[in-house]
């Protein structure tokens, strides 16, 4: 008996002295985590290691990397197991756009734990997002030693690649846009059956980056005491447009938009009048509310009436009968199965082509910043068009629309917020000195009051514009904010561009350590600087004669009041000072989208060379808009009032087309 209790007290022991050892292995210290126990290679991992497929080099574990993404960095965290799998991605941070971008990230990351690649599509409408997480992932496996190129060598499979699938509808939507869901649900409250399906993950295009829209003599804005003359405002429209545009079409959107508004409300999706200088404008509900609201319309409308909201998934081609007539889509989902959807009405409501950057190009001669989404490629453009739509005369429009500094994103990594924005609302100001890519002054710039005209006018003299700077007015901007410069107003920038710094967002609010930021606007690559008007122009690419002619031009009208070659007004000829450095900031234009591309009538039947509708087809939004402009896009708030307004009374054409009412 006591050798017994001699052993058990022994074991006992034993099994104290073990629970304190893991116990003590689990407590570290707290100023210096314990590395963690690296996991004995398993039978597969040792296989695959004979075999090559793992580098010697080789260590499982959680590995940090980050990225550029479209708006600020993307950092990650990618844990890897002893088989070199990624076993998990986790996202530490990031700035991206919600509903687009976030969704962005969530597939790319399940796309390559599920198939352990790296080989996978940017989605569409986010190539930036998606091409910035897997530069992170690529990043943490460089880090553990893994073999990149396997990564990159195994192919996403699909589940649905060689698939088909066979769907009918009264009316098809190829796009989820402000005008095709406006479209799908009109149509589906008219009785068609109805099929909407979208390229991206997301519901609401454009419009979910969109201020406000214009609804001409809503019930708002004449309780609000604003009324306009639709007589008038047609007639001034067309006469601005040169008389190359159909009036009808114009007489169409003023007199019916504002029922959109009211229709609008009656679906829960709000929007509040705006006076905005004598404008109706129509402020859109809270950015991360609207697509949430979209959604619910079309599950009330659409789905309820036994339709069918398809996202992911792109339009290929359009089906046409034996006597050229629209008769359907065939489009490919995400997982590569391909739908064959019949319908006797379909809608194009693919938001145009701005995003194809050699297509605007050639179209228009732009190059500047694509702001609006990345998926408009012009596809749904090219389809029509081989099926017999016409090319229209005046396409090549583009909405041309707000200025960008080149210097902002990268000064929000070094400054906040206010600071990173100091070039930016300097090229908004009249009283700086403004020059095309050689140096020649181009207009009076007043024209940066007017977003349109701002737009328009630097678009027209090159790929960008130099805004001129001196250091005198640095220091004037350093001691009494843009008072210092004489700035008649605050800068007419788009309310989301200041929304981070409203606070300080004041003309007399001090420009602390503006000489630092305009010093790392230059190191950054974003602008330009001289000792002398002949050292900027050498570094800023301009041609040293015509800048320094237009430099003593301007000098000489701030000293006199007199600008003999655009008729600027006195009291924004600021003058630069008697002596340098000087800075140049590099100005851009931001075009938030395509105009026109299909021709249409006043029921949104797309027209064929004959001008004759090519039966079956319609068209709404942005592809739709340039009958109602010249040759590019003069609107205030007409863009997202027309996706909608367009949106909504060419479903119910669609919808009496296919049901033959």
């Amino acid at each position: 008996m006591r050798n017994s209790k001699s052993g058990k007290l022994l074991l006992i022991s034993l099994c104290l002295v073990m629970i304190l050892t893991i116990i003590g292995g689990c407590s570290g210290n707290s100023s210096e985590p314990a590395a963690p126990e690296q996991p004995s290679a398993s039978p597969e991992a040792t296989q695959q290691a004979e075999a090559g497929e793992i580098p010697a080099s080789f260590k499982a574990g959680t590995y940090k990397a980050e990225a550029d993404g479209k708006d600020g960095k993307i950092e990650v965290e990618v844990t890897l197991d002893d088989t070199m799998t990624i076993t998990d991605i986790q996202v530490l941070s990031q700035n991206e756009t919600a509903g687009i971008g976030v969704e962005a990230i969530n597939k790319v990351k399940e796309q390559i734990i599920a198939g352990q690649t790296l080989a996978v599509d940017a989605v569409s409408g986010a190539s930036e997002t998606s091409n910035a997480l897997l530069a992170a992932v690529e990043d943490a496996l460089k880090q553990s030693g893994g073999d990149v190129a396997v990564f990159k060598s195994r192919a996403v499979v699909k589940a649905g690649e060689g698939k088909t699938e066979q769907l009918t509808a009264d009316v098809v939507v190829v796009g989820a846009g402000a005008s095709g869901v406006s479209a799908a649900v009109s149509a589906a409250d008219k009785g068609a059956k109805v099929i909407l399906i979208e390229k991206t993950a997301t519901i609401g295009g454009a419009s979910n980056l969109s201020w406000a829209g214009k609804f001409y003599n809503s019930s708002a804005a004449v309780a609000g005491g604003l009324k306009v003359n639709v007589e008038d405002e047609i007639a001034n429209w067309i006469v601005n447009n040169h008389w190359r545009v159909d009036a009808a079409a114009i007489r169409q959107y003023v007199a019916k938009s504002g029922e959109t508004y009211d229709w609008l409300t009656g679906k829960g999706y709000q929007t509040t009048f705006m006076n905005f200088g004598g404008e109706q404008l129509h402020v859109l509900p809270a950015y991360e509310t609207r697509q949430d609201l979209l959604r619910a319309m079309l599950a009330e409308s659409v789905e309820k009436n036994g339709g069918q909201v398809i996202t992911e998934t792109t339009a290929k081609q359009l089906i046409t009968g034996a006597n050229g007539e629209v008769a359907g889509v065939v489009a490919e989902k995400a997982d590569g199965t391909t739908l064959e959807i019949t319908g006797k009405s379909v809608v194009m409501a693919t938001g145009g082509y701005a995003a194809n950057k050699e297509m605007v190009k050639e179209a228009f001669g732009f190059e500047g910043v694509n702001g609006g989404l990345g998926q408009n490629i012009g596809e749904g453009l090219q389809m029509a068009w081989e099926a017999g739509a016409k090319v229209p005369d005046n396409f090549g429009g583009q909405m041309l629309h707000q200025t960008l500094a080149r210097a902002t994103e990268k000064l929000k990594a070094q400054y906040e917020p206010f600071q990173a924005s100091y070039p930016l609302m300097l090229t908004y100001l009249p009283t700086f000195m403004n020059v095309g890519p050689s140096g020649a002054r181009f207009r009076d710039e007043a024209a940066t009051l007017t977003a349109v005209a701002a737009a328009n006018t630097s678009a027209f003299n090159g790929a960008y514009h130099l805004v001129i700077v001196s250091e005198s007015q640095i220091d004037a901007l350093k001691a009494k904010g843009m008072n210092g410069v004489k700035a008649p107003s605050l800068p007419g920038m788009p309310p989301e561009f200041y929304a981070t710094f409203a606070d300080k967002f004041k003309l007399d609010n001090p420009w602390t350590d503006a000489d630092k930021v305009f010093e790392s606007m230059v190191a950054n690559g974003d602008g330009y600087k001289g000792n002398t008007i002949e050292e900027l122009a050498a570094n800023a690419g301009m041609d040293p004669a015509v800048f320094a002619d237009a430099f003593k031009s301007y000098e000489e009208a701030t000293k006199t009041g007199v600008d003999t070659e655009f008729g600027k007004a006195k009291d924004y000829l600021l003058p630069m000072g008697e002596s340098g450095p000087y800075y140049a900031i590099i100005a851009e234009i931001n075009n938030l989208g395509s105009v026109g591309g299909l021709l249409v009538n006043t029921k949104f039947q797309v027209l064929n060379d004959k001008r004759v509708p090519v039966q079956g087809l319609y068209a709404v939004g942005l592809e739709s808009e340039g009958v109602l402009f010249n040759d590019t896009y003069v609107g205030n708030g007409v863009g997202i009032g027309y996706s909608f307004t367009s949106g909504r009374l060419g479903g119910e054409a669609a919808a009496a087309g296919a049901l033959g009412q």
